[in-house]
């Protein structure tokens, strides 16, 4: 079964305590895509490029089953990243974003893509993603967000709200749409504004997620790393790693259980994206590798 997944394809570059480098894959597409192809393929990637976009980046994502039909090539510049981690890793100063290409893109989903039963709406703009959800013809929806387009795309980003299952937001996002300071209020007031379920990720901490029922709630920790070397992605992967995860297992119309596990799968998945500059851990990653992690997380929360 196939995953769409529509977003940002990026170049990025990234500076952190301990090193530096240009010209890496970025996005919230690039990540989720190569999340998703762990655990399910075909992923149809849409997204676009500009024609300064290294052919190894796009190479790479082919050889893992991702398909490029819904990538546009475009004679402008690529969407670029500049930014820096600071000691904490979980703060970081955006020195410069480059939209280029990105400002003028209207997403066009090939057949097969329109057809996928599980689709991701990854973070970009909200009329982005009501252009994609024009389009698709997915049992399970779901969507990501920043804070960005919860300031100047509020009214629209409230009817995409309406059209998609599932919502995954950070939780300093969360409490700012919802209007309140407590994470677990913030996303039943989340809820209310559409979507089925909500999940709210906490970074080191883990995430939340939200059922329809008032008793189904989930609280998941997060996988403890010894180091984190660049959280670039992370909340990408962990969307593109639940969302293969339910394709995969044929869970197009998923229950809450059914998302607790995703979730799980999600969160694992995103650990490995901390351990290394952009995707390049989450490009050797396998299945064996995603059950070996949970077998433990399982050991450390298990009482």
């Amino acid at each position: 079964m196939s995953v769409v997944i529509a977003g940002t394809v990026a170049l990025d570059n990234v500076k952190t305590p301990q090193d530096a480098q240009e010209n890496l894959l970025g996005g919230s597409a690039s990540y989720a895509a190569l999340a998703a192809s762990i655990f399910c393929q075909p992923i149809h990637l849409v997204g676009v490029i500009g024609h300064d976009f290294p052919k190894p980046h796009l190479d790479m994502l082919a050889s893992h089953g991702i398909t490029l039909e819904g990538l546009e090539r475009s004679d402008g510049e690529s969407f670029t990243w500049t930014g820096e981690y600071h000691e904490d890793m979980n703060s970081r100063t955006t020195h410069k974003v480059g939209l280029n290409v990105l400002e003028a893109w209207q997403p066009k989903l090939p057949a097969a893509a329109k057809a996928a039963k599980v689709a991701v709406a990854a973070n970009m703009s909200p009329d982005n993603q009501m252009q994609m959800l024009d389009q698709i013809q997915a049992d399970f929806v779901t969507a990501d967000t920043m804070d960005l387009w919860i300031n100047i795309a509020n009214e629209r980003l409230h009817e995409v709200l309406k059209r998609i299952d599932l919502l995954v937001i950070n939780d300093g996002e969360a409490k700012e749409f919802a209007g309140t300071t407590n994470l677990v209020e913030a996303g039943r007031k989340l809820q209310a504004k559409g979507p089925r379920f909500v999940i709210v990720k906490r970074g080191e901490h883990g995430s939340f997620l939200f059922g329809e029922k008032p008793e189904e709630f989930f609280a998941c920790s997060a996988y403890p790393l010894h180091s984190v070397f660049d959280p670039t992605g992370a909340g990408d992967s962990f969307l593109g790693g639940l969302s293969g995860w339910l394709a995969a297992n044929g869970k197009t119309k998923p229950t809450f259980e059914d998302l607790k596990t995703a979730v799980v799968h999600g969160s694992v998945t995103a650990s490995y994206t901390c351990e290394a500059f952009s995707t390049h851990k989450l490009q050797t990653v396998t299945k064996a590798d995603i059950a070996s992690r949970i077998a433990e997380l399982r050991t450390y929360t298990s009482f």
